[in-house]
């Protein structure tokens, strides 16, 4: 990791916050695209931070201080648009799969194109009539719920293949994305569409990995505090919301009102110490893959549960201002609500707390 470096990016990237805050409004009620944000992310770096060095990267994500500074970066997109937030973490997540389980070209292909400023896409969801299916190199079907449909260069899907389910990495043009027939409340600004891969044409090289390899553990699980540290970035400016409104109306000396938002501070707090050991444990450096799993597991649903209060003390706290449509305090609720519906929490805290069942605690 470049270490004189980084500190450099994330206060780049920090001081781009107040300018998507400043945007976000617009983008959410026209559901728009976050266009310039990403044109000011491409020129701090962020989009090639997790490369290597001798590839042009930061090495976020790579040991314990790559993890917490990309924790950190996470967070602080979180915390400007949870938007931008959603698509840099898939971005981030494919290229580090495709670096995981990649094949030189494939490897050496996707850094180019990262470091050439191009969006990576993560799109594994089907559709209920069926995914996306290869055939002697021809796909066919679709995938729903592609985050940036229609704005990234290039993405990581799931397709059936004769072999089983693998992940292939294409170029994604934009003619064959459409809008979701699905209005989220929320998370406008993430362009949801379908993207149909029907008759594209796929090479062995593009193929990656194994079958079966992206629910793979420990590596699948261990991901998730990266999607929890870009929903941290929304809780902080959530408490950072209900702290100034309430200092703009004049009740921060009402006792109830400091009651309350000394309980978002523990939430707050809650929540960043988890997401901290996780992204240290999430490392694989010292504890045993079984372990990795169970505790980030626990940290995902530790970070939700304490989103999940933070939204209810903010709407009890600020009240039917919090539900003016069209404003940031309503927007946030929206986008962060929405953010936090990821898969299976109930068996995701179940295999947690069967693994911590059989003895030990976190």
């Amino acid at each position: 990791m470049q270490e004189a470096a980084v500190p450099e990016l994330l206060q780049r990237v920090a001081a781009l916050v107040p300018v998507m805050q400043a945007r976000a409004a617009g983008l959410d009620a026209q559901a728009a695209f976050p266009a310039d944000d990403f044109a000011a992310l491409r020129a701090t770096g962020a989009l090639r931070a997790t490369l290597p060095e001798a590839r042009g990267g930061f090495g976020l994500g790579t040991g314990e201080a790559g993890a917490q500074a990309l924790r950190a970066l996470l967070a602080l997109l979180g915390e400007g648009s949870l938007a931008v937030a959603r698509l840099m973490e898939a971005h981030i997540n494919a290229l580090q799969l495709i670096r995981r389980y990649g094949s030189d070209r494939l490897i050496a292909w996707a850094e180019t194109a990262a470091c050439g400023g191009d969006l990576f896409g993560l799109w594994v969801t089907n559709p209920p009539q069926g995914g996306v299916r290869e055939a002697d190199g021809v796909l066919a079907g679709r995938k729903q719920f592609c985050s940036g449909a229609g704005h990234c260069a290039r993405a990581l899907i799931t397709a059936e293949t004769k072999q089983g389910i693998r992940m292939l990495v294409l170029a994604t043009p934009p003619e064959r994305a459409s809008r979701s027939d699905i209005a989220l409340a929320g998370m406008r600004a993430a362009v949801t569409g379908s993207y149909d891969f029907s008759g594209m044409t796929i090479a062995d090289w593009q193929v990656l990995g194994a079958p079966g390899d992206y629910l793979r553990e420990p590596v699948f699980s261990a991901g998730a505090w990266r999607a929890s540290a870009a929903a941290f970035g929304g809780l902080t400016a959530l408490v950072k919301l209900h702290r100034d409104t309430l200092r703009r109306r004049g009740r921060d000396g009402d006792a109830h009102q400091r009651a309350r938002f000394g309980e978002l501070l523990i939430a707050h707090e809650t929540a960043r110490l988890w997401l901290e050991k996780a992204a240290r444990i999430a490392c694989l450096e010292e504890a045993t893959e079984e372990e990795v799993v169970a505790y980030v597991n626990l940290a995902r649903i530790a970070v939700e549960a304490a989103c999940l209060e933070a939204l209810r003390l903010f709407q009890r706290g600020l009240g039917l201002q919090a539900f003016l449509a069209g404003s940031t305090a309503e927007r946030i609720l929206r986008d962060l609500a929405v953010f936090l519906r990821q898969p299976a929490p109930d068996e995701t805290l179940d295999r947690a707390a069967a693994y911590y069942s059989a003895g030990g605690l976190p």
